[in-house]
């Protein structure tokens, strides 16, 4: 296993907002990386490079004492120094099968991340002549165009990208290097030839959970409940709505807040957003980022929180319960796969019934937190028998957004009889030209006290 920190981030803040945003140059290097000065066993690549993510031009000179990057901007241009030393884009080993993986945040962050980078330590154990590496704490947008590229150029065979925001460098890139095969987690995007949409259906356990926190609500006498969500994409409303629609199964007059922290992996973000929902009354909080906040702020309130991401980061006698992945499976398939030129990238949407989703305290071998105990028996029981639905394939995420279901504001949004199906699950409408969604994700259920975004 080899390991890349990105230790620099210097920000470049455009003043005609050009830029995608707030962006950070990393330092990277090794043959052919994309920028940067690293050890002494790698060199710095001068030359420009093209953001297709947002159209500017980076231009990397090693020549002097200090390295820098050139920004070239359609009406600005501008030097950004790059003043530290970083480790080296990882070298891939020759006679392996060499697989690379970017994370959006440190590999232990105790969620999102971290339970990618077991997964990776997975598929190295489980396919032989593997070879794997990994870029930790990679901004999202022209930043992680850079480090894929450099990826590329170092010749891993199977890179994953595993942050929605690296959709498009990702597709970007895996353009200019058809004999690799490039794995994108979430997002919609493909080009069905070595480009792929790979994810899971999260709502399953985020249905679950909603009905064990909707018992733990009920049986609290305290009918208020919170979500903190990350960023106004459909996967954070389809995420919210399944918690909203299993809550009502065990609390019917439970109501759910939310609130919006932009941000994947922010700590003091994630408790001051915890913070607000416990100090506005909720019972039981759920997260969709990436740190335990709602469990340990949960703990010191006295009150329930919900952890997300990793089987681990459910550690304080207050988590209530976490929705979980456990990626090595897929990623191990994908690989064995792609070595054996039978997988083809596409949209691959794994359900329950593969075995990489999860529900601390209910999959087998695990033991009930302490703040099941108490729950009322008949709660329990369509928790337990509507997961081994799901993990018997009898029932999917489909069934979870079946009608008739209504929005928050009593409009009938899936009529009796009718489901959802992908390209509503995952696309605000109209959804994109050839994959148009006829419900779409833009709508809160039922019982979510929130504004949409």
């Amino acid at each position: 296993m080899v390991r890349t920190t990105t230790l620099l981030r210097v920000l470049i803040i455009s003043l005609l907002g050009l830029l995608n945003a707030s962006q950070a140059c990393i330092v990277s290097a090794g043959p052919n990386a994309a920028i940067g000065a690293g050890p002494a066993d790698a060199s710095i690549v001068a030359g420009t490079w093209h953001m297709a993510t947002n159209g500017s031009d980076i231009t990397v000179d090693g020549s002097e004492a200090r390295p820098f990057a050139t920004i070239q901007e359609p009406r600005l241009a501008f030097k950004v120094y790059l003043p530290f030393i970083t480790r080296a884009i990882p070298r891939i080993e020759d006679g392996k099968f060499n697989v690379a993986m970017v994370l959006v945040g440190p590999h232990d962050d105790g969620g999102w991340s971290q339970a990618h980078y077991d997964g990776l330590t997975y598929l190295e154990k489980s396919v032989p002549n593997t070879h794997v590496a990994y870029v930790e704490n990679v901004l999202e947008g022209a930043v992680a165009e850079l480090v894929i590229r450099s990826l590329a150029r170092e010749g891993f065979d199977l890179i994953l990208t595993t942050s929605f925001g690296y959709m498009d460098p990702t597709a970007a890139v895996a353009e200019e290097f058809p004999d690799q095969t490039f794995i994108h987690v979430s997002g919609y995007k493909t080009n069905n030839k070595n480009f792929g949409n790979l994810f899971g259906a999260m709502e399953d356990m985020e249905y679950l959970a909603g009905m064990v926190a909707g018992s733990r609500a009920e049986t609290d006498v305290n009918p208020k409940l919170g979500y903190i969500a990350t960023f106004p994409i459909p996967q954070e409303l389809r995420l919210g709505n399944a918690f909203a629609l299993g809550m009502k199964k065990t609390c019917p007059n439970c109501t759910l807040d939310v609130r919006w922290i932009n941000t994947w992996h922010d700590p003091i973000q994630e408790k001051a957003a915890a913070e607000s929902l416990f100090d506005a009354g909720a019972q039981v909080v759920f997260t969709g980022a990436d740190t335990p906040a709602p469990a340990e702020v949960a703990q010191a309130k006295g009150k329930w929180g919900i952890t997300y991401d990793w089987v681990g980061s459910c550690k304080v006698e207050r988590c209530l319960t976490a929705t979980y992945w456990d990626w090595g499976k897929i990623y191990a398939k994908i690989a064995r796969g792609v070595i054996a030129k039978t997988y083809k990238p596409g949209f691959d949407y794994f359900d329950a019934d593969s075995g990489a989703l999860g529900l601390l305290g209910f999959i087998e071998g695990q033991q009930p937190t302490k703040g099941m105990a108490d729950l009322p028996a008949a709660d329990l029981t369509m928790v337990k028998d509507t997961l081994a639905a799901m993990l018997a394939g009898r029932f999917t995420r489909f069934d979870v957004f079946a009608g008739p279901i209504k929005d928050n504001k009593g409009k009938v949004i899936v009529p009796a009889g009718e489901k959802m199906v992908q390209a509503d699950l995952d696309q605000f409408p109209p959804g994109a030209p050839g994959m148009e969604c006829k419900y779409c994700m833009y709508w809160w259920a039922d019982g979510i006290t929130d504004e949409l975004p």
